[in-house]
Parts: C-alpha cells; sequence; structure tokens
C-alpha cells in the first residue's frame, strides 16, 4: 500500500465571491487520510477565506467553514501538515471545493490561487 498527494488549483478573480470546482481522485485511491489548503497568498487565504468541502456527496466541512484550520506552517513537522481525514472513503472519487473570499477590512483584495492537497492510500 502506498500514499499519493494530488494538488486541485482554483482561482480566485474576485472580491467576495465563492469558486465551486469539482475534483476526480486518482481511480487506484482506497481511502482520503488527509487535506491541506495553500495559497501564492496566504495572508489573503488566513483572513479572507472560508470553504466547503464534500467527498463523494458527503459534507465534510460545512459551507463558512473558515480556511485557516486547514492551513499549516513550516514550523509544524511534515508528517504532522495533513488534516486528519481518518481514512474517509473516497466514494465516487467526486471532491466538490467551495471557497469564499470575505471582505476584510485590513486586506485588499488582490486575484489569487488556492490550492487544496489531498492525500490518499493506494
Amino acid at each position: 500500500m502506498g500514499t499519493i498527494r494530488k494538488r486541485f488549483d482554483i482561482q480566485v478573480k474576485q472580491e467576495a465571491a465563492t469558486v465551486t470546482e469539482k475534483f476526480e481522485l486518482d481511480k487506484t485511491a482506497k481511502a482520503i487520510t488527509g487535506i491541506v489548503i495553500t495559497s501564492d497568498r496566504e495572508d489573503l487565504l488566513f483572513y479572507r477565506g472560508t470553504q466547503k468541502i464534500e467527498v463523494n456527496g458527503k459534507e465534510h466541512f460545512p459551507e463558512g467553514y473558515e480556511t485557516k484550520l486547514l492551513m499549516t506552517s513550516l514550523n509544524i513537522p511534515q508528517d504532522y501538515r495533513y488534516y486528519n481525514m481518518k481514512n474517509t472513503e473516497p466514494g465516487n472519487g467526486i471532491i466538490s471545493f467551495s471557497y469564499t473570499d470575505n471582505k476584510h477590512s485590513q486586506l485588499r483584495f488582490e486575484p489569487y490561487r488556492v490550492s487544496l492537497y489531498v492525500e490518499c492510500e493506494v
């Protein structure tokens, strides 16, 4: 049994907008073991971001879940950077990722990329 990590990107081009994408996992994925969210503008992600994540139609993080709770930093040992998904069954392998940029009084909007990394056992 091995592990694969896959990256899925969303481009946030408009302030206070929600971007929804559906991503397909590798067909060999037996279980989702972890996720982490990162960005090319982590300051915007931390202060402005919320999301909803569904796997196989089942909600794992509700709408409005703060992105900062699914982020990590270089201070965290590499083996602990992914949020533990407790071997979630991938079902049809479809992940629905809805990311919302929320206005923030101290951070001016600029377009940015949001990346969802998914770790799976194969």
